[in-house]
């Protein structure tokens, strides 16, 4: 990894995938050794429900910790990210299909989705990590519509269990950084999706 990281302001968004949960803050540990500015976001539904993976709680205290700031969780407190050129890049990871469907159709209802508009509005780039068990099904339509749109890129994805859950797409989380500095100059790194980790 080269140094293209260091001071980059990296909006870095949560959803409710949260069987990821914990690879996604593994990741945001790595981007901040590697030098990067969190501005750590969750939707509404990622910051307020506690499951087996976690509670509600200790899920917003350990990316408030690895961040060092304050988690952004309302459609308002988003809002600013693009008039005030908050980002650099914009990272939805664990970005669910829900959240896919929403930012390929421009709706704008969750603190992560005017995240992301709101950072568009400047044409920089958004990376999503992927995390679900309908991306080959009924979700597989918005995942065509965002790999055609200007500005996304997707971590490589893994079939993450293909006898039991043939429709499941997951990010290689792993992959996240070089996939965040490939978009940075405008590339998608490939293959995007693998049958079995790469």
């Amino acid at each position: 990894m080269s140094n293209a990281l260091k001071g980059l302001k990296i909006g870095y968004a949560m959803t409710g995938s949260f069987c990821t949960f914990q690879q996604s803050y593994e990741q945001a540990e790595i981007l901040t050794e590697y030098g990067a500015e969190l501005i750590p976001i969750m939707s509404e539904h990622s910051a307020s429900i506690s499951t087996r993976f976690g509670t509600a709680h200790e899920n917003m205290e350990r990316l408030k910790k690895i961040s060092g700031k304050d988690i952004i969780m309302s459609i308002e407190d988003a809002e600013p990210i693009g008039p005030k050129d908050l980002t650099d890049i914009m990272v939805v990871a664990p970005c669910t299909s829900n959240t896919a469907a929403k930012l390929a159709s421009s709706v704008t209802d969750t603190a992560v989705t005017m995240a992301v508009k709101s950072h568009l509005r400047r044409g920089k780039p958004v990376v999503l990590a992927i995390a679900s068990n309908d991306s080959l099904m009924g979700s597989a339509k918005n995942l065509g519509v965002l790999f055609n749109r200007k500005n996304y890129y997707f971590v490589p994805m893994i079939q993450d269990d293909w006898i039991n859950k043939p429709a499941s797409l997951v990010a290689e989380f792993s992959m996240l950084p070089q996939a965040i500095e490939a978009a940075l100059n405008g590339v998608q790194l490939r293959p995007i999706i693998y049958h079995s980790r790469p």
